[in-house]
């Protein structure tokens, strides 16, 4: 049981230090942003006083030695500096690495950085002489020798808040390793803290279990921490006890209120906690004897109740709505959710099933018993899918840090802007995005943006700014990494592709498109750099990228102009599970074509196909010119042709291309089934699907068919 309570800990305490990470990153841009230092340190003083409940004692002895410092900091007596965040940020990875890896033999690396965090909390570190972000009276005091630097006046301006906090654990509390003394303990340190035990639930003597909890607790606490510091107290056993956190009212406005004007009555403080009934409370108000003790004496209430609410009436003046009521929430681990998409899925293929079955037999209520069912699975696809999704600004707070680390060891200075962070994509599709994006943004660091020296000499800002953004486009993603660098130099990439063998010598640069020499970039072993670095140069990187984005079905579009940076836009669709397809037959094999990328279907003869082909093949559709294949042909396969065929018209790599087949059979919720390693390389087709009767239909890859259809027209006009 305790194994179980332990892993929720290691769970809740890698979001904190995910979040860590970002607080600690954004305070380096904001020193003087005292809601971050607090944050800082409400975040080391959970993990701290929760690693010691739940026995991760080397945790928690390392991350005092943080919380010290970060104390000493949001009173103001040591500054904010790059030393500071940089030690931080390698305890809070030397925290994490203790989470995931408890055997870790890390005694070396804590050992000093403790005695760093010690020198910093004692103003003994002297390696960085003066800050660029210490205030300017905090420098002339630290240059006339004046130390410690007094609190600003705002911390002790800050206003100080009543909430009352019902603590009530449940019995089997004991049983899963959990003592609540320390919490408590944890209560005073935020402020005044008065407490009431509740024991009125204790049994007698003969009834009583040793390991099962029978008291609660009423508290009062008046403190200048936010609501969110005394959630964080019981953050780890929230599913173990009933808490009730209640704001009340603000020192400032008890201390404001008319000497006259009346407090809160005792009567009212029990009705509002449940303990006694408006009617009763009424009744009793006419008798000339104080309600407490009337109370008391008719069992309404315990002599504890009264005593709570007599503490709480001496607090405050007024009480306030229940305020910042948190949607419920529940974990669930990551492989029962899929295979929840699994089940889902399944119903899906069921219910295709159903309705041509339906369709076949002609029977009326079978028929609406399949457009019910229909109904349900779709609402239930969407609900399933959309819990799977999740906002990929988690994503995109990884980079902040590398693109820091990274600018600090190439003695460069870049700035991360991020765009569209509540974006949402599948939780898969995110997972799969992280290596490419990590790919992506070193090259911008290391290729794009230029050393501040050079910047300036080309009359941009010394600060490079790489930028990360999302947004949707149908059912897709569109994440865009742009950077303000060099841009890409076509006629490196060209040299080093013909001296690489992709392209032949004969072939001009003049007759390449930039798109098709900035793709060659992703070839296996590219790389323009002519060092080997610790950060890039063994062409190892760029091909990750496309072969990834290839596998999610996504295309890689690459824009650059020279000395003014370089956009590199990943389009990924919404979701790998299941999709809306538009199914279509050709010969006897059936295809499904992701109706998202679908614009129109057209009809056209076997003739006037005939004779456009005579040219080349294109047609006019909507008064646009459209290139077109046939997947009779790219598929090699065999048959007659019938006499009226159709052209399905899809955007492919951003622009239009129609697919010839014999029949559009019609729309069809696609469960995407992924091929066995024997089909991993038939081109041009991403996964397969069962129909309702049982049969296979092949997903077609609408990107890989247009760059074979390319290829394949370019292979022809150099024929002719």
């Amino acid at each position: 049981m305790i194994d179980k309570f332990k892993d929720a800990f290691k769970e809740e305490a890698s979001e904190l230090l995910s979040n860590l990470e970002d607080q600690l990153l954004a305070l380096e841009m904001d020193p003087g942003n005292q809601e971050i230092i607090s944050a800082i340190f409400r975040a080391m003083h959970t993990i701290k006083g929760s690693a010691a409940m739940f026995g991760f004692d080397e945790i928690s002895r390392f991350t005092h030695q943080v919380e010290n410092a970060f104390d000493k900091l949001r009173n103001g007596l040591i500054p904010v500096s790059k030393h500071l965040i940089d030690i931080t940020l390698q305890a809070r990875d030397i925290i994490s690495t203790l989470l995931s890896e408890p055997s870790a033999d890390l005694q070396k690396e804590m050992l000093g950085l403790e005695q760093e965090f010690n020198l910093l909390a004692n103003g003994e570190h002297q390696t960085e002489p003066k800050q660029e972000n210490i205030t300017e009276p905090q420098a002339e005091k630290k240059i006339e020798g004046e130390v410690p630097v007094e609190p600003s006046p705002d911390e002790h301006n800050k206003k100080l808040t009543t909430y009352r906090i019902h603590f009530e654990p449940k019995p089997d509390l004991f049983k899963n390793g959990t003592n609540p003394l320390p919490l408590i303990d944890e209560l005073y340190g935020l402020g005044q803290l008065s407490i009431i035990a509740l024991k009125s639930k204790i049994p007698p003597l003969s009834e009583l279990d040793p390991e099962s909890c029978y008291i609660a607790w009423d508290m009062t606490l008046t403190t200048p921490e936010e609501i969110d510091a005394i959630r964080d107290v019981f953050i780890f056993v929230e599913d173990l006890a009933r808490i009730e956190i209640v704001p009340l009212q603000t020192a400032d406005a008890i201390s404001s209120q008319p000497s006259g004007e009346e407090v809160k009555r005792l009567g009212e403080i029990l009705v509002d906690r449940g303990v006694a009934s408006p009617d009763t409370i009424e009744h009793i108000e006419h008798e000339k004897r104080k309600i407490g003790e009337l109370l008391i004496e008719r069992n309404i209430a315990s002599p504890e109740d009264v005593q709570s609410a007599l503490v709480e009436q001496e607090h405050l003046k007024q009480l306030k709505e229940r305020q910042d009521v948190s949607a419920s929430t529940i974990r669930v681990p990551s492989d029962r959710l899929d295979s929840l998409v699994d089940l889902v899925g399944e119903l899906v293929t069921l219910q295709a099933r159903l309705a041509r079955t339906a369709a076949s037999i002609q029977d009326g209520g079978l028929t609406v018993i399949s457009e019910q069912f229909e109904r349900l699975v779709s609402q239930l696809r969407d609900t399933t899918m959309g819990i799977r999704m999740l906002p990929i600004g988690t994503t995109f707070n990884r980079f902040r840090r590398l693109v820091r680390d990274l600018s600090a060891e190439l003695g460069k200075e870049i700035d991360l802007v991020t765009d569209g962070e509540e974006t949402e994509l599948d939780k898969t599709v995110i997972e799969k995005l992280t290596d490419p994006l990590v790919h992506i943004i070193r090259n911008s660091v290391d290729h794009g943006i230029e050393v501040p020296e050079e910047r300036e000499r080309r009359g941009k800002k010394r600060r490079g700014t790489i930028s990360l953004s999302a947004l949707h486009s149908g059912a897709y993603v569109l994440i865009r990494v742009s950077d303000d660098g060099a841009g890409m130099n076509r006629e490196r990439i060209y040299a080093k592709a013909v001296e690489k063998g992709l392209i032949a010598e004969s072939m001009p640069l003049s007759s390449l498109s930039d798109q098709e020499i900035f793709q060659l970039v992703f070839a296996p072993g590219f790389s323009t750099a002519t060092n080997v670095t610790s950060v890039s140069g063994r062409g190892v990187g760029m091909d990750v990228v496309k072969r990834q984005i290839d596998s999610l079905g996504g295309s890689v579009i690459v824009e650059s102009s020279p000395g003014m940076g370089t956009n590199i836009t990943l389009k990924i669709p919404l979701t790998l599970a299941i999709i809306d397809g538009l199914l279509v037959r050709v010969g006897d094999e059936l295809y499904v074509i992701p109706l998202s990328v679908v614009d129109g279907c057209v009809e056209i003869k076997r003739e006037d196909l005939l004779l456009q082909q005579k040219s080349r093949s294109i047609l006019t559709y909507r008064q646009r010119v459209l290139p077109y294949v046939a997947l009779r042909d790219l598929f090699a396969i065999p048959g007659s042709l019938p006499e009226i065929e159709q052209i399905v018209v899809v955007n492919a790599m951003d622009s239009p291309i129609g697919f010839v087949v014999d029949q559009v059979i019609g729309d069809y919720q696609t469960v995407i089934k992924p091929l066995g390693l024997l089909f991993k390389k038939n081109d041009g087709i991403s996964g397969a699907t069962i129909l309702g009767d049982g049969t296979v239909a092949l997903i077609v890859d609408v990107n890989r068919l247009a760059s074979l259809a390319q290829q394949r027209e370019a292979r022809k006009t150099q024929t002719v």
